[in-house]
């Protein structure tokens, strides 16, 4: 995404262009995992030393409330964040944590009657097993019966 296209992303959303969020944008949009708030601020304070952890935590904040980018909460470990443009949903793996992109599908929306008063925006699957690295080879391929 070149920096006009992050510009535009941003003020469609009422953010303001910043030299900090474009940072934090173009990184999370060409970075092809899902990082930490500790690896995208080491990544970008490399690129412009002048940009406080603080900034970049609540730049986060900003793009993750906006729409722009989604955090990823993965339990016992940090959340990560993700800025692809095409939805999807995400496999984490229960022992290395590793978070991984999964084709879409839309996901049936639960019964109004369960929703009481809350609005529904979306529905999201978080898929959770043993990635490929941490599944045993001779159970590789099974499923499990749960």
């Amino acid at each position: 995404m070149d920096t006009e296209s992050i510009r535009e992303s941003l003020e469609n959303t009422g953010l303001r262009f910043t030299p900090q969020r474009h940072c934090v944008m173009a990184f999370l949009m060409e970075y092809p995992g899902h990082p930490t708030a500790a690896e995208i601020f080491e990544a970008v304070n490399r690129l412009d030393p002048r940009l406080s952890r603080a900034t970049t935590y609540n730049n986060l904040r900003d793009l993750v409330q906006a729409g722009l980018v989604r955090e990823v909460a993965v339990e016992g470990r940090a959340a990560r964040f993700d800025a692809k443009g095409v939805r999807h949903h995400h496999f984490i793996c229960d022992q290395c944590g590793n978070v991984e992109d999964v084709e879409w599908y839309e996901v049936p929306k639960p019964a109004l009657s369960s929703l009481g008063k809350r609005t529904l925006r979306e529905c999201e699957l978080i898929v959770r097993g043993l990635c490929a690295k941490c599944t045993p080879a001779k159970s590789r391929g099974k499923v499990s019966a749960d």
